[in-house]
């Protein structure tokens, strides 16, 4: 298993800490079977195989990047602590992540980890 902390960008921990989103209450983990995020309140789980494909994105506006925040346009989900760098992830079956059930499920999403290109490999390693 494999665990990846968010890099938080100084000037929004403040902000960030307001809903609940910490060093201590936010991170990823990847395992042959599962994918999880936990950002603060906000879960997100999917098997491995749900996952289609990923790249890397950055240079983000802090107000589409930073917190838990949906997007109307495609309708992914973002788990930022940063503006500089992330990984979108794919997935085959929209997930469920900011809202309970399968009220605004997500074809996608971004994290903004502390070592974005090593997230990566490391899932890239498990869906090749």
């Amino acid at each position: 298993m494999d665990t990846f902390e968010f890099a938080f960008a100084e000037r929004y921990r403040p902000m960030l800490r307001l809903i609940g989103v910490t060093p201590n209450t936010a991170l990823v983990t990847v395992s042959d079977e599962e994918l999880r995020v936990r950002f603060g309140r906000w879960r997100l789980r999917t098997p491995i195989e749900n996952v289609e494909g990923l790249e890397r994105s950055g240079g983000y506006h802090w107000y589409k990047a930073i917190g838990a925040r949906g997007s109307f346009a495609d309708k992914g989900v973002t788990f930022g602590t940063n503006t500089d760098a992330g990984v979108c992830v794919r997935f085959e079956e929209p997930v469920s992540a900011l809202l309970p059930g399968k009220v605004m499920p997500h074809p996608g999403m971004t994290v903004t980890v502390a070592e974005p290109d090593a997230f990566a490999a490391a899932l890239e390693s498990r869906i090749s």
